[in-house]
Parts: C-alpha cells; sequence; structure tokens
C-alpha cells in the first residue's frame, strides 16, 4: 500500500482529487529538491486549512463552554490551534512519516519539526476543505484536534499549570536543570529535569530548552496527577 492510501486508510478520509492530499503533504525543501512547478508544496493549503481551522474551533468552543466570556474563549482557542499543541496531535496521526521532505531537511530532524508537522496538519485540513467540502473538514479536526480539551490545554499551559501548583503545595521552588545536548548543531535536542528544589519530576527533550521545559513540565503534571 503506498503511504497516500495508507494515510487515507488511517484517517478514514478518501480524497476524490488524491493530488490535493500529496501536496498537502509536500514540504517546500522537498518541491525545490525536485524541481517541482510553483505553489507545489502546501504552504497555500495550509494558509486555507488555517482559516477553516479558526472557523471550526470557535464554533465548537461558543457551543461546548457557553459560560465563557469572549476573553476566555480565545485563550482557550489560542491554546488549542498554537504550534505545539497542533504538532502534538499528530502523533496519534504517524503525520510525520507521511511527509515529502528534502534530503536535508529529512536528515536534520524535520520528521520530528513542530512548525513542519503543525503546517502539514493545517495543509491536510485545507486539502480536505477543498476535496469534500466543510463539513468533511469540520469531521477531522472534531476526530483528531477538538478532543481531550483538558489534555490539551494542560500540554500548552503545562509550565504555568505547575508553577501555580508548586507554589501552592511545596516550601521549595520549582526550577528546571539543563541535563544535557545531544545531536548536531543543526539538530540539537536539549534534554531537562523540571525539579522541586531537588527532587526531579519530569523530564523532558526538545529542539529548544523551551520545548524541553515544557515537555518536563507536562511529564511531572501527570505525575502529580496520578
Amino acid at each position: 500500500m503506498n503511504k497516500l492510501k495508507e494515510f487515507q486508510a488511517m484517517t478514514g478520509y478518501q480524497f476524490q482529487q488524491e493530488g490535493l492530499l500529496k501536496q498537502a503533504l509536500t514540504h517546500s525543501s522537498y518541491a525545490n529538491e525536485k524541481h517541482m512547478k510553483k505553489h507545489s508544496d502546501n504552504e497555500r493549503l495550509e494558509f486555507l486549512g488555517d482559516a477553516v481551522l479558526e472557523v471550526v474551533s470557535s464554533e465548537f468552543l461558543f457551543l461546548n463552554y457557553p459560560d465563557y466570556p469572549e476573553g476566555d474563549l480565545t485563550k482557550l482557542r489560542a491554546s488549542l490551534v498554537c504550534e505545539p499543541t497542533l504538532a502534538f496531535c499528530t502523533n496519534e496521526l504517524h503525520l510525520g512519516d507521511y511527509l515529502y521532505l528534502g534530503k536535508g531537511e529529512d536528515q536534520t530532524g524535520g520528521r520530528k519539526r513542530k512548525s513542519i508537522l503543525s503546517d502539514a496538519l493545517e495543509a491536510v485540513i485545507g486539502a480536505i476543505y477543498l476535496d469534500g467540502g466543510f463539513a468533511s473538514a469540520k469531521e477531522f479536526i472534531l476526530k483528531y484536534i477538538l478532543t481531550d480539551i483538558e489534555h490539551k490545554q494542560l500540554f500548552y499551559d503545562s509550565k504555568t499549570i505547575l508553577q501555580e501548583i508548586v507554589q501552592a503545595k511545596y516550601t521549595e521552588e520549582l526550577n528546571y536543570q539543563l541535563m544535557g545536548e545531544e545531536g548536531p548543531d543543526h539538530d540539537k535536542r536539549f534534554i531537562v529535569e523540571a525539579r522541586i528544589g531537588t527532587q526531579v519530576i519530569g523530564q523532558g527533550i526538545g529542539h529548544t530548552k523551551k520545548a524541553a521545559e515544557q515537555e518536563a513540565a507536562y511529564q511531572a503534571l501527570l505525575k502529580i496527577k496520578e
């Protein structure tokens, strides 16, 4: 089974125009390397998908959070459609495995890069919208993005939430320790521990120190919640 067919089987959405899906999964590095014609990559579809996602998520939050004022709705929507959360949503789809990347981008960890994953997810939404209309795009968004809201909010706001819990319940302070770096300069990964005083409560790995700290905070929250 080729990768486009496999992706469709997994998501449960069958494209009438498979070319749209291929374009949604095509990163600019691949298009440039293969000298494809202008606008063959997923950037224009990403622009469209971003708008569709905003409408669907706005409607969803409006209907499901009737007591929230506008400011809270805006904040919640931002936490759901931001780059780290969208990249987190792609794990379930194994989206990174299906991307068409240029050799250099592939070798430097592009399949795990949050910006590339979140852009590709928005491009897939744009492609589904063009292929099957608004209802199909909405169904995909509800199935893969607007699920488990509390969990995703926890992921997005993990550092803030952890800070509040530690201040309220512990005498010692929360701190983040950089434990090491791995990989070449162009694809560095930072390993960070979240600690209360000297006690390790979570570990995270990320392409930036900030991303590693967020992951460490998220793991710590999951532990504390248990």
